[in-house]
């Protein structure tokens, strides 16, 4: 969810402002994600990164959701829409960890869509523990070396349990990954919008989905393999 600082120099506000206008672009992607069927949506709220922006950024940002979390919850519930978080979720403020564990605890039996926050995640970060798990585990003697290959390793990943992404989104015109699910978008499809993320609706979600379903996704194979004449 990119493009939320330059919204607001745009507007000539301050870049909490541009977070604030950010937050309906996250109801129009889930709305619209609900409306056509998607099980899964995953949202980069905030990297790990994201940790050296200016402090007063960074506490707005806290504050933001912490707010947010707590005036959606009740309608993410009456929508059966099941929350859940990866990340360092260890180094957020306990005021956040206390209300998004609350959150997630309150949705856990829903099961219309799940929604995941990236929050101080990235991809690295994730990677690394996962070895570090399995390092443990070798040296424990829980597990051979000979035996690790990637349901091993895909099971000490945070999404866990979630299947792969099939599809990226990328708003604000900038082309590349910014270290998000490294793993896991090992075949998912790319879509980049020029949009800056407040202004995201939920027709860029269903342009996103067309232009998807238009796509041959070989995973590796040829055309005539994909789709037998």
């Amino acid at each position: 969810m990119d493009g939320n600082g330059r919204w607001a120099k745009q507007h000539g506000e301050e870049r909490i402002v541009g977070h604030m206008n950010g937050v309906r672009g996250v109801r129009e992607a889930l709305t619209g994600a609900t409306e056509i069927g998607v099980r899964y949506l995953t949202l980069y709220a905030f990297s790990t990164e994201n940790w050296n922006r200016p402090q007063p950024e960074v506490n707005a940002l806290m504050d933001l959701l912490v707010r947010t979390v707590v005036n959606e919850l009740d309608e993410l519930h009456q929508n059966a829409v099941r929350l859940r978080a990866i990340g360092d979720l260890e180094s957020l403020p306990a005021s956040c960890r206390e209300t998004l564990n609350d959150a997630i605890a309150r949705t856990a039996g829903n099961d219309r869509i799940t929604l995941t926050l990236a929050l101080s995640y990235s991809a690295r970060w994730e990677l690394v523990q996962a070895a570090q798990r399995i390092g443990q585990a070798v040296k424990e003697g829980r597990i051979d070396p000979k035996d690790i290959n990637e349901q091993a390793f895909e099971a000490q990943l945070a999404t866990h349990g979630m299947p792969d992404p099939e599809l990226l989104i990328r708003t604000s015109g900038e082309q590349r990954i910014s270290n998000f699910l490294l793993w896991q978008i090992a075949y998912a499809e790319l879509w980049f919008t020029p949009t800056l993320w407040p202004d995201f609706r939920k027709d860029h979600l269903f342009q996103a989905v067309l232009d998807y379903q238009n796509r041959e996704r070989r995973f590796g194979l040829i055309s005539e393999q994909v789709t037998p004449s």
